[in-house]
């Protein structure tokens, strides 16, 4: 099993809109599946919101609402992406270097 640092966030909220964790060792589990191809579907959900985001831009008639409605769509889709990112970037592996205890491979600043 794994240990409580190493729980897997889900990309998606509890009923309460507190997030998910799924602890296992078995990443081919159907739950660890299930969270895979839900990621996947949100991130390309996200790039086909960013291709219609370029067209709604580039009409200078595009009304209010609508920009409205696409800056709501956007803020959702990155919302799931950095969800996305941060339970992607606490599975990655760690460097091992034998003078300084094990650091994971992340971005200064990334939780």
């Amino acid at each position: 099993m794994t240990t409580p640092n190493e729980l897997r966030l889900l990309p998606w909220s509890g009923p309460d809109g507190k997030p998910c964790f799924l602890s296992t060792d078995d990443p081919d589990s159907h739950l660890s599946r299930l969270a895979d191809n839900t990621e996947e579907i949100q991130l390309g959900l996200g790039a086909e919101l960013l291709d219609h985001a370029h067209e709604v831009l580039a009409t200078p008639e595009a009304d209010p609402e609508e920009l409205h409605l696409l800056a709501t769509n956007l803020t959702g889709a990155l919302h799931a992406a950095i969800r996305v990112a941060k339970s992607r970037g606490h599975r990655l592996p760690t460097l091992s270097d034998p003078e300084e205890p094990s650091q994971p491979l992340r971005p200064p600043g990334f939780r």
